[in-house]
């Protein structure tokens, strides 16, 4: 174990589902990772290694068949992962925020049918927000919920879907003005909607069509995907929680825990890039020595390593919050901003040490130079942390004059 990032007043069963997380990453991540990221090869075997160890399960209750673990040790464990390969941790991640949304919103039926099933990796959860026109601006989503006796009929277009072919339960938010008169405020009409569908890509279930991967720079393996609705019947009783008009607060809630695993993976991905750097520093030498001797190399690892710290500790105390059942928008918001940007200048700055190395594709860290990025957009973009950190102050420090 490490020097940096440690965290402190751990039970013993939280220390151990971590280090057996970390243990999985060294051996049967790390090694494989930057081959089948090249390949843009879904990590099967990977994916089916965490089923094994119940991360799918990981903050299901017990009674549902998963271990009931805390926001804290998920976060960890999400940390643990990215360091291996970030692009596992979000095929992770996207099933868990379903997974959250169900447990605190969803009605007992649902419940029962699908978090036994999410538990046991059976059942694949993936989250819809975003639109092609819309980005972070939610109030604008234009995709439709229409009643239709006991069913829905859903039509529209969604975009930026993680794990949306893999999936096989979407969480989907689509406008329903459903009992709620014209003039109502945007985010009073939106309702989310459980959608079952088989895996793959294509027509996956009567008007519903997955067309394809999405090209990207980075966060390669894990599918991302647009999600077209035509005429998608879904019955009412997959309204998440049973009540239209709630989707809004519903999702919210959904990514401020989803924010707090983006810090993770942050933090987890710095962290690698900071052992390579620091490894590397100490193996290659220019005028006579090491150039971890070079008093410019050894700034580099200094401001590295407290950033790593920063971000850990921010990410730990917003997990905390969470848990502790307090509004955390603010501590998420913070360390999901804190993390992402720091992350992208430790991973620079271990590019940066390597030299020209950095830029071949046989060394690690030109993956994690593509990876880093991603992290500045997903879960809510940096200006849009910025503002909620901004709203969130005045309402703290309300002027009283």
């Amino acid at each position: 174990m490490s020097r940096l990032a440690q965290t402190h007043g751990l039970t013993e069963v939280q220390q151990e589902i971590v280090s057996t997380v970390r243990d999985f990453v060294d051996k049967e991540i790390i090694p494989v990772a930057t081959d089948l990221e090249h390949r843009d090869e879904y990590p099967q075997e990977i994916v089916d290694g965490l089923k094994e160890l119940g991360l799918f399960g990981l903050m299901i209750p017990e009674e549902y068949g998963g271990l009931g673990e805390s926001l804290l040790t998920y976060a960890l464990c999400v940390e643990e992962i990215a360091r291996g390969w970030m692009s596992v941790s979000g095929i992770i991640n996207t099933h868990f925020i379903v997974a959250y949304m169900l447990k605190q919103h969803g009605t007992q039926e649902q419940k029962d049918t699908f978090l036994p099933r999410m538990a046991a990796g059976e059942v694949r959860g993936a989250f819809s927000m975003s639109e092609p026109a819309l980005g972070s601006d939610v109030s604008a989503i234009t995709s439709k919920a229409v009643r239709d006796g006991d069913e829905y009929v859903l039509n529209g277009q969604k975009m930026w879907l993680t794990n949306g072919g893999t999936s096989t339960l979407v969480a989907v938010l689509v406008r329903s003005d459903e009992g709620h008169p014209e003039g109502t405020a945007p985010h009073k009409s939106m309702t989310t909607f459980l959608v079952e569908k088989e895996p793959g890509f294509g027509e996956v279930r009567p008007g519903l069509t997955i067309p394809g991967k999405i090209d990207k720079m980075g966060y390669k393996g894990v599918d991302t995907t647009e999600l077209i609705m035509d005429g998608l019947r879904i019955p009412a009783n997959r309204v998440l929680g049973g009540t239209t008009g709630r989707g809004f607060y519903q999702m919210m809630d959904g990514v401020e825990v989803g924010r707090v695993n983006v810090a993770a993976r942050g933090c987890g991905v710095a962290q690698r890039a900071f052992e390579l750097g620091v490894s590397y520093a100490q193996q290659r030498h220019t005028f006579g020595k090491a150039i971890a001797q070079h008093q410019a190399i050894q700034f580099k690892l200094a401001e590295m390593a407290t950033k790593v710290e920063a971000a850990h500790a921010m990410m730990v105390n917003a997990a905390r919050k969470k848990d502790s059942g307090q509004r955390n928008d603010l501590e998420a918001g913070m360390a999901k901003y804190l993390a992402s940007e720091y992350c992208k200048e430790v991973v620079e700055d271990a590019f940066r040490i390597h030299g020209g190395y950095g830029f071949s594709k046989e060394y690690e860290i030109e993956r994690l130079y593509r990876e880093a990025p991603m992290l500045l957009i997903g879960e809510g973009t940096a200006e849009i942390q910025k503002m909620i950190i901004g709203r969130r102050l005045l309402e703290e420090y309300r002027f009283q004059g």
